[in-house]
């Protein structure tokens, strides 16, 4: 299984997905969190690669991985367009209804945070780069 994390300051979106990029777990969390959430994924999940994002917080979040699974290779990876990947996807996955169907999503901003998301973006980049 793969873990990707898109990390941030206050949130980080979290997805462990298998291999053939079917979804285990997905869910933004609290960044003050990310040990607890990791250490209770860890026992669910055989977890062998653990992507991340390389934006602002990736070295600290890279620590903290590290800090709870010590044996586990990390790969970080370029988070560039995949807050606008990720907005893509959420409306794929949740097309608009009512009036709001009229409107093109690139319009549109998603009423829930995308992190999540993001990190689905950047485990499926993982993949195709293997």
């Amino acid at each position: 299984m793969i873990l990707a994390i898109d990390p941030g300051r206050d949130k980080c979106g979290v997805v462990v997905m298998s291999f053939e990029g079917d979804i285990e777990y997905q869910k933004v969390i609290e960044t003050a969190s990310l040990e607890s959430v990791l250490a209770d994924l860890s026992k669910k999940f055989e977890l062998r690669t653990v992507v991340l994002g390389d934006g602002t917080t990736s070295k600290a979040a890279k620590q903290r991985i590290l800090s709870i699974l010590p044996n586990i290779q990390v790969e970080v990876v370029n988070e560039r367009h995949t807050t606008e990947e990720a907005r893509k996807l959420y409306w794929k996955k949740n097309p608009p209804c009512g009036w709001r169907r009229f409107l093109p999503t690139s319009m549109q901003v998603p009423p829930v945070p995308v992190d999540d998301i993001a990190a689905e973006v950047l485990a499926k980049k993982f993949l195709r780069s293997e």
